[in-house]
């Protein structure tokens, strides 16, 4: 399947909770394989059905392109250590912007695949930031979210200015 158009910010559904998957068939097997699409063609290391302007509770992740991408469905965090880490974060919704966020330095995962099995993983570095952020997309927090106030007007302000920058006079 090709490649499905990115959801930009700050359109609304970047900012709602996706609703869980309820069903297993040929639908979600499709919407896996346009999210796996658009990853690469974006290129990403993760991507939401949310940034695809599908409010499910699907994402994939693919942090070493030698592997397979991995696929989440109604992932949670189950667990998160009192430990920190910081990460540099950005998004294939706001393009051009990354900043480093300090989230939980390990989690532990419930999700259930793409055929509908429940697994847990463990995960630290970066996969649990990956983890961690496309989680909070699904539920309908955007990564600035998570940033100082002052982090983020910076941010924006940079942003209006690429936007600028693009638009043909």
């Amino acid at each position: 399947m090709p490649a499905r158009p990115i959801v930009f910010y700050p359109d609304e559904r970047l900012n709602r909770p996706a609703a869980p998957v309820e069903r297993f068939d040929e639908t979600l097997a499709g919407l896996v394989r346009d999210i796996g699409d658009t990853m690469i063609a974006a290129p990403a290391v993760g991507l939401t059905a949310v940034h695809i302007g599908v409010p499910l509770r699907v994402t994939m992740i693919r942090l070493d392109l030698s592997r397979p991408a991995s696929v989440y469905v109604n992932p949670e965090v189950l667990w998160a250590s009192q430990e920190t880490a910081a990460h540099t974060e950005g998004s294939v919704s706001l393009p051009g912007l990354s900043e480093e966020v300090t989230r939980p330095a390990r989690v532990r995962v419930g999700y259930l695949t793409a055929e509908g099995e429940w697994r847990e993983d463990e995960a630290d570095g970066f996969l649990a930031a990956t983890l961690q952020h496309e989680i909070d997309q699904l539920d309908g927090v955007f990564w600035l979210a998570r940033l100082s106030r002052l982090k983020r007007e910076r941010l924006l302000k940079k942003a209006g200015k690429l936007r600028r920058a693009d638009r043909p006079d």
